[in-house]
């Protein structure tokens, strides 16, 4: 077993379980609309199926959600590697 964090609380789970897999134990909801970040790094979805999740990792499921202002009005900016859209 291997002891984790998702989304801010600690569970058990079993060693070397696939995001896929934890993803369906946690019953995310709309999973093809989720982003995932594992210790702060976005996981490419194309690594689901392959990537170990390990003892001590962080694993957050984000959706991302607009609303409220015109596409015009935001701005993608770059840090550490990433793309951060800001309004």
């Amino acid at each position: 077993m291997a002891k984790i964090t998702v989304n801010g609380e600690v569970q058990e789970v079993q060693s070397g379980i696939s995001l896929t897999e934890l993803i369906k134990q946690n019953n995310v909801e709309q999973p093809e609309m989720v982003s995932v970040q594992l210790n702060d790094d976005f996981v490419d979805r194309t690594e689901w199926d392959s990537l170990e999740i390990k003892e001590g990792d962080t694993v957050d499921f984000l959706y991302f959600m607009g609303g409220g202002q015109e596409l015009d009005d935001w701005t993608i900016t770059p840090l550490d590697n990433r793309r951060i859209i800001k309004s």
